[in-house]
């Protein structure tokens, strides 16, 4: 993958297995905190991914003992010198930078290896799947410094989630949310043991390589995308088109006579 050659300053990538690439926030001394170069980044290296034919997940985590802080507080006192238009722009740039992550056609596997604050929450939503290591923690940092916990697709993907009245408490308070608790309110797959979670990330990673890539691809496409529709009718509509297209190609054949060697019985219910 021509990406995996490139050198960025706040991201780093490795491939940890064939189609599973690792994409870490790589600031440790500032816990991962995000900066305008990370967004800039972020945006590039989720869109070069996306290119790569050969890609199937996407591991996104963080190095050392944060997954993400949120944003820069060292960047923070300039913001209310930028103007209302130059607020605008780097914040167009950060929601950019969400959004290629959330529309990568592969799985997006968030292990949040600590605090995942602010923008690192948002970041760690954009995700399809989120697991956590024992000492994760969550929270809506933003009413923290005078800001809207609605940033970044926060309010939408959280509301989602978890459910209005549990999202608006976390949002309103802007309390932590521990690691088990976030598991019991559905915000998080599971919580891995400790020192476990890497590990973790890339067998679900390899369970989902084991399946057809434009099964899992158009799963994907209509999962979120069915989060917006406004009916039934028009998430069948799109499930039905997503399947008839899938029959077209070699996946699906293969994978069902591979699925009939493994189970050739038929259950009859009897």
């Amino acid at each position: 993958m021509k990406v995996l050659d490139q050198t960025f300053q706040t991201l780093a990538l490795e491939q940890a297995a064939p189609g599973v690439v690792v994409l870490r926030l790589d600031r440790p001394d500032r816990y991962n905190a995000m900066t305008d170069q990370m967004f800039g980044e972020l945006e590039q290296v989720a869109e070069a991914l996306d290119d790569e034919v050969d890609l199937r997940v996407v591991v996104l985590t963080g190095t050392g003992k944060a997954f993400c802080s949120g944003y820069d507080l060292a960047d923070a006192d300039a913001l209310p010198g930028l103007g209302a238009m130059g607020m605008l722009a780097l914040q167009e740039r950060a929601a950019r930078a969400l959004l290629a992550v959330r529309s990568m056609r592969v799985p997006v596997i968030a292990a949040v290896n600590g605090s995942a604050a602010g923008g690192g929450f948002s970041l760690s939503l954009a995700a399809d799947i989120r697991l956590a290591a024992p000492e994760a923690k969550f929270n809506a940092a933003f009413v923290k410094i005078g800001l809207s916990a609605g940033d970044l697709g926060l309010s939408w993907l959280l509301t989602r989630l978890v459910g209005p009245g549990v999202a608006s408490e976390i949002c309103f308070t802007g309390r932590q949310v521990p690691a088990d608790e976030a598991l019991a309110v559905g915000l998080v797959n599971a919580v891995s043991a400790p020192g476990a979670l890497l590990d973790d990330a890339l067998a679900m990673a390899a369970s989902i390589v084991a399946n057809s890539p434009g099964g899992v691809q158009l799963s994907k496409r209509a999962l979120q995308a069915n989060m917006e529709v406004t009916s039934y009718a028009a998430a069948v509509e799109l499930e039905n088109r997503g399947q008839s297209l899938l029959t077209r190609g070699a996946d699906m054949p293969e994978a069902l006579a591979a699925f009939k060697e493994r189970r050739p019985a038929v259950f009859t219910g009897r």
